[in-house]
């Protein structure tokens, strides 16, 4: 694989992670509230992230982190625990074979919004593949 491809492999591997984390999460809120359930997640990403950045050095102080960039980042960690607490309910209530598809839609959200805020251009292999994913979302949460 070309170091041009090696986001291929990131997103591979996300994709492998987010399914560990359905199958794990479902187990895991079986016993436990959903909002305590997404906590216990948060803080282990916290100290394993932190324990990360630690051995790689890659500290920064706040003076040199551009405002823009911060504002963005914190608004995604927003959206990210909004997304995971509606997410851990959802296992908590529903199947997990269920569920996981539905979250998936964001695919299709992100084409879109990629599109209206990223300036990103729609071709048929992404409206197509989006298309398609939201047809096996719906299919498969039937």
């Amino acid at each position: 694989m070309s170091s041009a491809n090696h986001w291929l492999l990131f997103a591979l591997g996300s994709a492998f992670f987010a399914a560990l984390t359905a199958v794990l999460g479902k187990l895991g809120v079986a016993e436990i509230n959903s909002n305590l359930a997404t906590l216990i997640r948060t803080v282990v990403i916290l100290v394993m992230i932190a324990g990360i950045v630690t051995l790689r050095s890659e500290w920064q102080p706040a003076s040199k982190i551009p405002s823009y960039g911060l504002l963005m980042l914190v608004l995604s960690g927003i959206a990210t625990g909004l997304s995971w607490l509606c997410y851990y309910r959802a296992l908590q209530l529903g199947q997990a074979s269920k569920v996981a598809p539905i979250d998936k839609l964001s695919v299709a959200l992100v084409i879109l919004f990629s599109i209206l805020f990223l300036n990103e251009t729609l071709t048929w292999k992404v409206a197509l593949g989006g298309g398609l994913i939201t047809a096996g979302a719906v299919l498969l949460a039937l």
